[in-house]
């Protein structure tokens, strides 16, 4: 058994430690942090400067800057070794560079991790425990390098052989494609993360454009990743033929409303006939539209219930969009004056009340009409407009009403009851 690879470098640097040589080292070391220190530093402030025009370069930056510093201090390092190493030994360099590479990578996958599923910054207890496996599985890779068990570890995984039809795969070669697709997806998710977050900054574009990118974007490059990561694996492609053909069967299937909704979805944003923030009514449903995913559509009523609403339903049915060009909305109020009212009179008064509610628009100030010769009294109707029916009509209604009561009642206008005259034939008394 080969000598531990842990224990041959503190052998080693025992030895460098008794020979001037090892200041060489220790200087060397410490140059390389401090260079590591100040270059982190000024690409900071490099992207602090620009980051203030891009919420997204900010993110990433602030994000990212705690992996600045041991890349850096391993880059400078690798360099060190590498021209100090023609003169020297660089036992102590040697011995730094997978520990500090270590720290690095974990800071990266932590890093990548928490910007592509803790968008909000909130971590939970699955992407918790994520990390700390990860974290010990880097700390038992080091300790097994260190060892000189890594080698061996890798040969006996190699040597266990499954049969998978005619071929046969080892444990080793199954680690490394599971590996390589984990991978291959999270780069992919946290740079579609990334592309919607900028996509959502551009204010030229639609929301619905840009909904439709950041999703056509994801999709490709979780394809391209997943086939990246076949190929690194030395998977054959083409038997994806096979289970592309078993796909197109079961779409054609059993898939057919799904696949009817994800179509119908691209459609709804392509075609812009309704977007994230308008008031529209489809079927029994109405609200305003806060999200539309790929598959459904979330609207949000205005008791504050949200409905899932399959994409396929809002193209397949007629759909009500009150603010596809305009978001001013009408309504009315109906009341009954006694016929003795001076109609002349009231009407303006009428228009004048329902004016003075804030909500009400005065471009298209509101109006009263005389609708019809009820049996009761006169029949009037005043109408307005509101521009912002997200905030609730039935309490704009009310404050129209409650006005035009008060002016009823300082006017003392009469608002008659219903009446009925009831004659007594002399056949009903006979009987």
């Amino acid at each position: 058994m080969s000598t531990p690879l842990l224990a041959k470098l503190l052998s080693d640097l025992v030895d460098d430690l008794q020979s001037p040589t090892i200041l060489w080292q220790v200087g060397t070391v410490i140059i390389c942090c401090v260079l590591a220190l100040l270059v982190s530093r000024q690409v900071r402030q490099l992207f602090s400067s620009v980051s203030s025009s891009s919420d997204v370069i900010k993110l990433g930056v602030e994000s990212f800057s705690p992996v600045l510093f041991p890349g850096f201090c391993l880059i400078f390092i690798l360099i060190a070794k590498a021209i100090l190493g023609k003169w020297q030994h660089t036992n102590l360099l040697s011995l730094l560079f997978p520990i500090i590479g270590s720290f690095a990578l974990v800071r990266f996958v932590l890093y990548v991790v928490r910007r592509t599923f803790a968008k909000d910054g909130t971590i939970g207890r699955v992407l918790a425990l994520f990390e700390k496996v990860f974290i010990g599985l880097v700390v038992l890779g080091v300790t097994l390098y260190f060892t000189g068990l890594w080698q061996e570890l890798s040969s006996a995984l190699d040597d266990i052989v499954l049969p998978i039809g005619r071929n046969k795969i080892s444990i080793l070669e199954i680690l490394q494609a599971i590996a390589s697709v984990i991978v291959t997806l999270v780069v992919a998710m946290w740079a579609s993360a990334a592309l919607e977050a900028r996509l959502m900054l551009l204010p030229r574009m639609h929301i619905s454009l840009k909904v439709v990118f950041s999703r056509l974007g994801r999709g490709v490059l979780i394809l391209v990743a997943i086939l990246a990561s076949l190929t690194m694996v030395g998977i054959d492609l083409t038997v994806l033929s096979v289970f592309g053909g078993a796909l197109g069967v079961g779409l054609g299937l059993g898939l057919q409303k799904i696949t009817s909704s994800y179509i119908s979805g691209f459609i709804i944003l392509l075609d812009r006939s309704v977007s994230i923030g308008d008031l529209v009514s489809v079927d029994k449903f109405n609200g305003e539209i806060t999200d539309i995913k790929t598959r459904y559509t979330v609207l949000k009523g205005m008791d504050g219930g949200e409905s899932i609403i399959p994409n396929e339903m809002l193209v397949s049915n007629p759909v009500q969009n009150f603010s596809l060009t305009d978001r001013s909305v009408v309504m009315t109020t109906d009341l009954t004056v006694a016929y003795k009212t001076d109609l002349e009179a009231l009407l303006p008064l009428l228009a004048e009340a329902a004016a003075s509610v804030s909500r009400v628009l005065t471009e298209n100030g509101p109006s009263a009409y005389l609708v019809k010769f009820g049996a009761d009294g006169l029949e009037l109707r005043v109408g307005f407009w509101i521009a912002d029916p997200e905030n609730g009509r039935t309490n704009v209604l009310s404050d129209v009403n409650r006005a035009i009561w008060k002016m009823l009642q300082s006017h003392k206008i009469e608002l008659p009851y219903p009446q009925r005259v009831l004659t007594m034939s002399d056949a009903v008394g006979k009987i």
